[in-house]
């Protein structure tokens, strides 16, 4: 940990991680705020998991899907006929809650002025200090209007926030329930997940004691963005916040096919190869160092103003190393190497 909080960028970095639901240890570096203040991130506490968001808000999706309440090939204008209505959304009559699952719907991305050629997000298309503007997320979604199209609907996978907020809104819609309500009931109580929720409005923020991020302003200046803007983070496609422990029940869980049946698992985890990426979906790397190494391991995470999270897992579920970084730059400016890490911690050497 102090060899991760020591990268040019970082302010602080705190995760753990777990064998078989048992915690191996938890871990800091780094200091609260920047330059060394606030003293040490503690050990358990809670950060952002942004686009981590999406898998948890996809499995809520498909456990509807199979209590029948909706199909994976169902309309979004079926379903969400305000979109229609107001023309937020072109080809809503043919784009399926499978396309969004799976971004290959071709809904443009309201989150980026200009989209990322590696893939994820750009510059955001917002005032990053704005931190009390309310948003809805059908708001956000009128933002992308305007936006070229990135393809057919089914034929590419393009990363868009956009296809996330509006599978929020369908959980809303079908169940009558807010999506923060959805998720405590239907994953964060079932699963131990006591420290997680949704944040919704400003000014919803991380509760408790947690490393503060940074984002430099129009003169290159770090500036704390500790309370940003909940709207902005788009619910569905990056609101929740968690712990180490808690993004490691939910990972555990659905590697381990205890969420949903394989079939509608199958339509979260076989991504395109295109996805295979850090913003929010799984990257598959063969480790080959030693035999006590020799998984399959993924990681999901994300990323925005301030911080970074991800969770490594290995294709079992059986082990998980969960980490966010707090920042003083943008993200894209970070190099992180956490092959180390991952080696220190699941793969020692003989």
């Amino acid at each position: 940990m102090d060899e991760l909080a020591s990268i040019p960028g970082v302010v602080g970095v705190v995760g753990g991680a777990y064998v078989d639901g048992k915690s191996l240890g938890l871990g800091s570096a780094g200091s609260r705020l920047l330059g060394g203040e606030g003293g040490r991130i503690p050990a358990n506490a809670r950060f952002r998991i942004w686009s981590q968001t999406k898998q948890m808000v996809a499995t809520v999706v498909l456990k509807l899907v199979e209590e029948g309440e909706l199909g994976v090939d169902d309309k979004l204008g079926e379903l969400l006929p305000d979109v229609v209505e107001k023309d937020l959304v072109t080809r809503a009559d043919q784009i399926t809650v499978r396309q969004m699952i799976r971004h290959t719907s071709g809904i443009p991305d309201w989150y980026a002025q200009k989209p990322n050629p590696d893939g994820g997000e750009g510059e955001p298309s917002f005032d990053v200090f704005d931190f009390t503007t309310p948003y809805r997320p059908l708001d956000l979604v009128r933002w992308s209007r305007d936006r070229p199209r990135t393809g057919e609907p089914g034929e590419k996978w393009t990363y868009s926030n956009t296809n996330y907020t509006l599978l929020g809104m369908i959980i809303e819609r079908v169940t009558g329930h807010d999506l923060a309500t959805e998720l405590r009931t239907r994953l964060f109580e079932p699963l131990g997940m006591t420290r997680s929720y949704l944040m919704v409005k400003p000014p919803d923020g991380v509760k408790g004691p947690h490393g503060h991020g940074y984002y430099p302003d129009a003169d290159g200046r770090p500036r704390d963005v500790d309370r940003y803007n909940a709207g902005l983070a788009g619910a569905g496609a990056g609101g929740v916040v968690s712990t180490a422990h808690d993004v490691s029940a939910f990972n555990r869980a659905l590697s381990q096919g205890k969420l949903l049946p394989p079939e509608l698992q199958r339509i979260l985890t076989d991504r395109p190869t295109a996805a295979a990426h850090l913003r929010g979906n799984s990257i598959r790397s063969n480790s080959n160092s030693n035999s006590s190494c020799s998984d399959d391991f993924s990681i999901t995470g994300g990323l925005a103003p301030g911080s970074v999270a991800m969770t490594f897992y290995s294709a079992d579920g059986r082990r998980q190393l969960a980490l966010s970084f707090t920042l003083s730059v943008k993200p894209d400016a970070v190099q992180l190497d956490l092959g180390r890490a991952v080696e220190s911690i699941f793969c020692p050497s003989s």
